[in-house]
């Protein structure tokens, strides 16, 4: 899921003259990235969540489910040894994911990566769409959820709220129209209300709208910051 966001997160229109795009919420990105990593734990059940001191919310791995992928299983292991509360997993584990992230959106061909050099001595990695077109397809289901009112799978109930948990959606007006209406379904699936389809994942639910919710305040803190 992490993958998914990060490729809805790069914007190719940014750089129309360049052919290259830019990622939108850089600053708090490695919030929105952890989250989407522990989301994909809840939903693999390879972790729950349970009430921790003072009110909070932490992250306990299951212990007989640890994830096979590499980039799941680093979080998944760093809660292993004891439950923590949500920011601190967030905080601890965010910051490492972009740059293997990109990597597996390269090698897959969802996008291009080139070298530009700056001044003539820096040189920095950009990145443009690659021709695969999984990014028009994961807008176009977040868009059917939030603009025309589909129901959601829960990976799909998921992305939508982790996106909108970002804080970046307003970005995403050309595509997904920044309206109440949309406002009020994305605050429905950030508290976990993805419809009758999905009664069956209440588990999964919590733990996904207890993550978004964590996202959005950690982002707004580091933004105050």
């Amino acid at each position: 899921m992490a993958e998914d966001l990060l490729l809805l997160l790069f914007q190719p229109s940014s750089g129309r003259q360049s052919g290259t795009g830019s990622i939108a919420g850089e600053g708090t990105l490695y919030y929105a990235l952890a989250g989407a990593v522990l989301a994909d734990l809840g939903l693999g059940g390879h972790v729950r969540t349970e009430s921790g001191r003072l009110g909070t919310m932490a992250v306990e791995a299951v212990a007989d489910n640890p994830p096979s992928d590499q980039l799941l299983r680093a979080s998944w292991e760093y809660v292993a040894d004891k439950p923590r509360s949500v920011q601190t997993v967030l905080a601890a584990t965010g910051p490492t994911l972009r740059e293997p992230l990109l990597d597996r959106l390269v090698e897959r061909g969802d996008l291009r990566r080139s070298t530009r050099s700056t001044f003539g001595l820096f040189k920095t990695s950009v990145y443009a769409e690659g021709d695969s077109g999984r990014r028009d397809g994961l807008m176009a289901g977040v868009r059917a959820v939030l603009v025309d009112g589909a129901e959601p799978t829960v990976r799909g109930a998921s992305l939508a709220a982790l996106l909108y948990g970002s804080g970046t959606l307003p970005q995403f007006d050309r595509d997904i129209p920044w309206t109440s209406t949309v406002i009020a379904r994305a605050e429905e699936l950030k508290e976990g209300n993805w419809g009758a389809g999905a009664t069956e994942e209440a588990v999964t639910r919590t733990v996904t709208a207890t993550i978004v919710n964590n996202v959005i305040v950690a982002s707004a803190a580091l933004q105050r910051g």
